[in-house]
């Protein structure tokens, strides 16, 4: 069932076997593994079905770091979490992202690819990507809907990426909100997971809701679903028994914070702009690509040049637009009803924040007059009728200016690149975050090396010319990046309680039934879209969890 906290009559207390909190895809991909079986779970949410400011402020905090960082706009608090917002990329990782690599410091997982494979299957599966799809270390299989480029294989190779269809909120809500043994609480704010006085065991958690209901789920095993960031804020906040937080002894909490930094590389001006850019378009038509091409450095370029992980992408930017396409958009754009519910333009805000492609965050549409847009239309419909030749050709509509490639890194291990707790505080009464996100010399040098092998063997592919951005060859040049969304690392997995929050399964050291479920569990991150991967671990995790709960049941 699914019950509403701000809702007087609910009751303040629960007690389940397993208490999820998050109800992202990590923690609704728990919760539906039990979903049917003897086990009840309590899935905790902070947010409600749909975007709220109330709520979504919560997530607000500082940037201390060299390279800015947004915490409110970078996540979303709803049921579905952050990707209610997504594009539905999925991709496992590469081996060489989990092996240890010599000039890359605290590199390499505790776990192989032959131990995610199964879970990576299961995961599929669960984002309701089609069987057809096969997959294998750092791609999947096509063929893709256009035939990608012959690249230069000592610099780049082709990796594929499927599409999930759904958003989890959507997809999970109603078999979540009808199971018997699943309980779904919304607008329940974990405030702080309570210890025994030893620290080694988890009691119960203190939830509260924005009207200032308190209360507790109390549990026999807890899992942290809530994400790269709020995961530790959480242990962190959790400091009634451990002054420095829980599952934080060795001050690990929060450290080695990693998103994917993206920038624009360079641009390339061409005659024939398509012929670069049309193989890794995402969409056909209207229709998005259930797989579609990524370019990524390959692991030989990557050890020869001692770089991290990264793709580029090629996008078109239009040049001029033809006057009947201008006046067809604005008539569009006038038929569109407006936004004015809350979660609409919430999302629209955040949509615009984490915008990945060229020309920063998108612009919001100003309304537009339809009788003069009609007749601007009327005027220039010739234009129109060549744009539906082109399309039926599989040509594009608009030209293209210039072509912008964008690179996507993966980011260094960095002991202090971290998210701590900041001074100020929410509408709870818990303090906010702080988020000191740090690049180090090897990520500056992999953001200059992709530029330098990409840039001009792709221009040589559509007959142009590659300038490269100022920034990728000056040496002293600070990177001019930005964040993805994809927050990592900061509860990372280590065998060894010195290098790490949580152990291979995924439960925090020192800590006898709580456990982590997350990208906040990635020692790295390779370049590739982390749900896919966190999924896959979230449901080996429930797998785990089954199995503690049935022997803790038999008693033996």
């Amino acid at each position: 069932m699914i019950i509403d906290y701000l809702d007087r009559s609910a009751a303040a207390d629960y007690q389940a076997d397993l208490c999820v909190i998050g109800a992202g895809p990590a923690g609704i991909a728990i919760a539906r593994s039990f979903i049917g079986t003897s086990t009840t779970v309590c899935l905790i949410e902070g947010g409600g079905l749909t975007g709220e400011d109330r709520s979504q402020s919560l997530y607000e905090g500082s940037s201390a770091g060299s390279t800015p960082f947004d915490a409110g706009t970078s996540r979303m608090r709803v049921f579905g979490g952050s990707c209610t917002l997504w594009g539905g990329g999925c991709i496992p990782l590469a081996n060489t992202d989990l092996e240890p690599r010599d000039w890359v410091p605290d590199s390499g997982w505790p776990l192989r690819y032959a131990d995610l494979a199964p879970w990576y299957a299961k995961a599929r599966e669960f984002c309701q990507i089609e069987p057809e799809h096969a997959f294998r270390p750092g791609t999947f299989d096509g063929p893709t809907p256009r035939v990608p480029l012959d690249l230069d294989a000592e610099a780049m190779v082709n990796f594929i990426f499927a599409r999930s269809p759904i958003t989890f909120g959507d997809a999970y809500r109603d078999a979540l909100g009808q199971a018997a043994n699943v309980t779904v609480l919304l607008h329940a704010n974990v405030m702080e997971l309570r210890a025994s006085e030893n620290a080694t065991t988890v009691t119960d958690a203190t939830i509260g809701s924005l009207d200032g209901r308190r209360g507790h789920v109390r549990a026999r095993h807890y899992v942290l679903a809530a994400g790269g960031i709020e995961n530790a804020r959480i242990l962190l906040l959790s400091d009634s028994v451990a002054p420095k937080g829980l599952g934080n002894d060795r001050d690990l909490v929060g450290r080695y914070f990693m998103d994917h930094p993206s920038g624009a590389i360079g641009s390339i001006r061409s005659e024939h702009p398509d012929r670069l850019t049309r193989p890794y378009e995402r969409t056909i038509g209207k229709i998005r690509a259930s797989v579609a091409s990524e370019i990524g450095l390959s692991p030989a370029a990557q050890r020869e040049h001692h770089t991290l992980n990264a793709r580029v992408h090629p996008f078109a930017v239009e040049g001029d637009v033809p006057r009947g396409i201008r006046a067809l958009r604005d008539v569009r754009a006038a038929l569109r009803p407006p936004a004015r519910d809350e979660a609409t333009l919430l999302e629209a805000r955040l949509s615009a924040a984490l915008q990945n492609g060229p020309g920063g965050a998108a612009a919001i549409a100003m309304p537009q007059n339809l009788a003069i847009s009609a007749m601007r239309l009327g005027l220039h419909i010739g234009d129109v009728i060549r744009a539906v030749a082109s399309k039926v050709s599989d040509r594009p509509t608009v030209g293209s200016d210039r072509v912008e490639l964008v690179g996507f890194f993966e980011q260094a291990p960095n002991r202090d690149s971290r998210v701590t707790l900041d001074d100020t505080r929410d509408a709870l009464g818990l303090r906010r975050v702080r988020v000191d996100w740090r690049l180090t010399e090897l990520d500056r040098h992999t953001h200059r090396v992709l530029g330098a092998l990409t840039g001009d063997r792709l221009a040589q592919a559509c007959a142009g010319r590659f300038d490269a951005a100022a920034w990728t060859t000056d040496v002293d040049a600070p990177s001019e990046v930005h964040g993805t969304a994809h927050h990592m690392g900061t509860t990372r997995m280590a065998e060894d309680a010195t290098q790490g929050v949580v152990d291979t399964q995924g439960k925090v050291h020192g800590v006898a039934n709580l456990h982590v479920a997350g990208s906040s569990v990635f020692p790295t991150g390779g370049w590739a879209f982390p749900t896919f991967t966190l999924i896959a671990l979230s449901l080996r995790l429930a797998e785990q969890l089954r199995v503690l709960l049935s022997v803790a049941e038999s008693g033996l």
